[in-house]
C-alpha cells in the first residue's frame, strides 16, 4: 500500500504540479534565472555579512544547500534514469533543473524575506516561518504539519538511509565493516553538529568545493579523452528524448518519467529544504538569495548530472540492447573504470562516502531547523540536544540495519513535504512577485546592490530584528 501511494504521488501528482509551478514562476518571473544567471557570481563573492562572525554569507548559505542537493543522486540517480528511460532522460532533466531554477528562486526568496532572527546572531526560517508569518495564524496547523513531515523526512530517515550508504560505499571500496563505519561516522558528525549551524557551514565550506570540484575534474579529463565522440552524444541525448534514436525507440514516455522524477529527487526544487538553508544568510536584499539558490539547482542538475551522463554514455559499460546492463551506482563505478582503469571504481565509491557525509550534515540542519520551531519554550535547549544525540544514534545504526521500508517511507513522507510546500508557495507567489519587482526596480534605477526596506512592506508579518537597516533609505555605506 506504501508502494502503491509513492508510486501514484511520484509518477503522476507531483511530476504534473512541479513541472506545471516551475512553468508559472518561469514565465510570472520573465524567467528570472536567466535574467539574473550573471548576477550569481557577483553576489557571492560580495561581503555582505558583517565582520563580527555572527552571521553566514551568501556563499557560505550556497555551500550548504550545495552539500544537500549534490549526492547520490548525481552518481546514482543519473544511471537509473538512463538504464531505466534512456539517454534521453538526461534531456528531461535538463528541462526539470532549468524549470525548477526558478521554483528555488521563490521559495528561497520567501525564507529570507520572513526568516527570525534568533538570540545568538543568526536566523532561522523555511517553509514552516512563511506558511506562518505569509499565511496567517489561521494556517499555523500546515506549518507544524510542514515540519513534522521535514523533521521525519531529512532529519530521520535521509539521515539513517545516508549513514547505510556512507558504511556501505567504505565497504565495497576498502573493505571496512559497516558497523565500524557507523562508530566513526558517529564520532565525527556528533563533533560537528554541537558546534551549530557556524560550524557545519564551516566544514561544508572546505568539504563540499573539493567533493564537487573533485568529481568535476575527473568528469572533464573523462572528456577531454573523449572530445571527439562529445557531439554526436549530445545529439543522441536530445533525439531519444523524443523517439527519434533508432536504439530506443518507443521509449520516449519512460524518458520523461525518469528524466522529470530522477531530476527532481537530485535537485530538491519546490521541497521546501533549501529554504531552510537560504534564510540564514545575512544579505541586503531576499532576491539575492534566491538568485543563489537557483544557481545550486544549476550546478546540481545542469552540470553535476550532465557530467555522470557524459561519463556513462561515452563508457562501453552500459548497452542499450542488453537486458543484463549493469544499474544504479555500479553502472557508474563500471563507466569510470572503462576510462580510467579501477581507479574509477574507487574514486566513484570515496565521492559518494564524501557526498553522503556532507548530506548528513545538510539533513541533520533541516531536522534542527524543524525541532527549533516546533519547540518554542523554556525547554527548548533540551529537546535540540536530545535531537543531537539521536542524529549521533541514527549514524551508529543505519550503518547495519536493512532499510526497506525506510526508503519507502522516506518517498511517502518527502512527496508530501514537496506538496504541503507547493501549495504554500502558489498562495504567496504575490508576495513573491512584489519582493521581486522591488529588487528589479532598484536595479533600474542603477542601484547595484539593492537593499531590502522592511517598512515598505509593512503590511506583510516581517521580523524587524531581521533587518536592522530597514528604515534607512538607500545609502553607499549601506551597500
Amino acid at each position: 500500500m506504501l508502494s502503491l501511494i509513492t508510486d501514484l504521488l511520484w509518477s503522476k501528482v507531483l511530476i504534473a504540479v512541479l513541472i506545471g509551478i516551475g512553468i508559472w514562476f518561469t514565465v510570472a518571473t520573465r524567467f528570472v534565472q536567466f535574467r539574473y544567471f550573471g548576477n550569481m557570481f557577483g553576489i557571492l563573492t560580495a561581503k555582505h555579512h558583517e565582520a563580527d562572525g555572527k552571521h553566514l554569507s551568501s556563499f557560505q548559505a550556497l555551500i550548504l544547500s550545495v552539500a544537500g542537493r549534490v549526492g547520490g543522486g548525481n552518481i546514482a540517480g543519473v544511471a537509473v534514469a538512463i538504464t531505466i528511460g534512456g539517454p534521453g532522460a538526461i534531456f528531461w532533466m535538463w528541462v526539470v533543473g532549468l524549470m525548477g531554477m526558478a521554483t528555488s528562486f521563490v521559495e528561497c526568496m520567501l525564507a529570507q524575506t520572513y526568516k527570525t532572527a534568533e538570540k545568538d546572531g543568526t536566523f532561522r526560517g523555511g517553509p514552516a516561518f512563511y506558511i506562518e508569518r505569509g499565511l496567517g495564524k489561521n494556517w499555523k496547523w500546515l506549518s507544524v504539519l510542514y515540519s513534522i513531515l521535514l523533521l521525519a523526512t531529512f532529519g530521520i530517515a535521509f539521515t539513517t538511509l545516508q549513514s547505510y550508504s556512507v558504511a556501505t560505499s567504505l565497504e565495497d571500496a576498502f573493505g571496512i565493516q559497516p558497523y565500524y563505519s557507523g562508530i566513526g561516522m558517529a564520532l565525527i558528525v556528533g563533533l560537528i553538529i554541537f558546534g551549530g549551524v557556524k560550524r557545519i557551514a564551516q566544514v561544508a565550506e572546505v568539504l563540499v568545493p573539493i567533493m564537487a570540484g573533485g568529481y568535476l575534474l575527473i568528469a572533464l579529463i573523462v572528456l577531454a579523452m573523449n572530445l571527439s565522440a562529445i557531439p554526436d552524444t549530445l545529439i543522441m541525448i536530445v533525439k531519444s528524448a523524443f523517439g527519434l534514436e533508432p536504439a530506443f525507440g518507443g521509449g520516449i514516455g519512460a524518458a520523461i518519467l525518469m528524466g522529470v522524477k530522477r531530476g527532481l529527487f537530485s535537485n530538491e526544487a519546490g521541497l521546501g529544504s533549501a529554504p531552510n538553508v537560504a534564510a540564514v544568510a545575512y544579505i541586503p536584499h531576499p532576491a539575492n538569495q534566491g538568485i543563489v539558490q537557483a544557481f545550486s539547482v544549476f550546478i546540481d542538475t545542469i552540470v553535476l548530472c550532465t557530467c555522470t551522463a557524459l561519463i556513462i554514455l561515452l563508457g562501453s559499460a552500459y548497452d542499450p540492447s542488453s537486458t543484463d546492463t549493469i544499474q544504479g551506482v555500479a553502472l557508474t563505478q563500471a563507466s569510470l573504470a572503462t576510462h580510467m582503469g579501477d581507479y574509477g571504481r574507487m574514486f566513484v565509491s570515496i565521492a559518494l562516502l564524501l557526498f553522503g557525509f556532507s548530506t548528513i550534515l545538510y539533513n541533520y540542519y533541516l531536522g534542527e531547523n524543524s525541532v527549533s520551531y516546533l519547540t518554542k519554550s523554556d525547554n527548548h535547549g533540551f529537546y535540540m540536544n536530545a535531537f543531537r544525540v539521536i542524529i549521533i544514534c541514527l549514524c551508529c545504526t543505519g550503518a547495519i540495519l536493512d532499510l526497506g521500508t525506510v526508503f519507502a517511507f522516506a518517498d511517502l513522507s518527502m512527496g508530501l513535504l514537496a506538496l504541503v510546500n507547493l501549495f504554500a508557495l502558489a498562495l504567496l507567489f504575490k508576495v513573491a512577485k512584489r519582493v521581486m519587482k522591488d529588487f528589479d526596480g532598484q536595479r533600474k534605477q542603477g542601484n547595484k546592490t539593492p537593499t531590502f526596506e522592511a517598512n515598505r512592506f509593512a503590511d506583510l508579518d516581517l521580523d524587524q530584528e531581521s533587518w536592522p537597516n530597514s528604515e534607512k533609505p538607500h545609502s553607499t555605506n549601506h551597500q
